[in-house]
């Protein structure tokens, strides 16, 4: 690692310890050369989710986006914001841990789908209507006679 004060290429770390919530490493290192410390974090490298749109093209995967969704969904509902935010983790997780580097939206509305109806039904119907277009009002009633009869 090189010093950021005299940019000796060598140091020895002094401590490490988790942060972050253990994603990432931080080192506290002292240069071999200048003997001053510096503090270097080491996170784990995630490879970048490509996300194919309905349209095929494509764009980097933004877990904000499907957060906002979520949020949208459940406003006004007794959901807190660490279930919306776990929910997102959860579903990026599933997604990290898939061989393949690019998900369809389909894929990713349907696993938002899946948790949002254990979470909250009102929020599921909600996300529902705008994911799936509902046109009318039958295929709304479908929707929902649908959930019921999964009760």
């Amino acid at each position: 690692m090189k010093c950021p004060y005299c940019a000796f290429l060598e140091s020895k770390v002094v401590d490490s310890r988790p942060a972050d919530e253990g994603s990432s490493i931080r080192r506290r290192r002292e240069c071999l050369s200048c003997h001053k410390r510096f503090t270097t974090y080491e996170t784990m490298e995630s490879l970048p989710l490509m996300v194919v749109k309905k349209d095929g093209s494509r764009q980097s995967f933004d877990r904000s986006k499907v957060l906002s969704g979520i949020i949208r969904a459940c406003e006004k509902r007794p959901v807190p914001y660490q279930a919306m935010e776990g929910l997102v983790a959860e579903i990026e997780q599933v997604l990290q841990n898939q061989m393949d580097r690019e998900i369809s939206s389909a894929q990713i509305g349907e696993l938002v789908m899946e948790r949002l109806k254990q979470l909250d039904e009102v929020a599921y119907v909600r996300f529902a209507s705008v994911y799936r277009e509902f046109k009318d009002i039958d295929t709304f009633l479908a929707e929902l006679n649908k959930l019921l009869k999964d009760k």
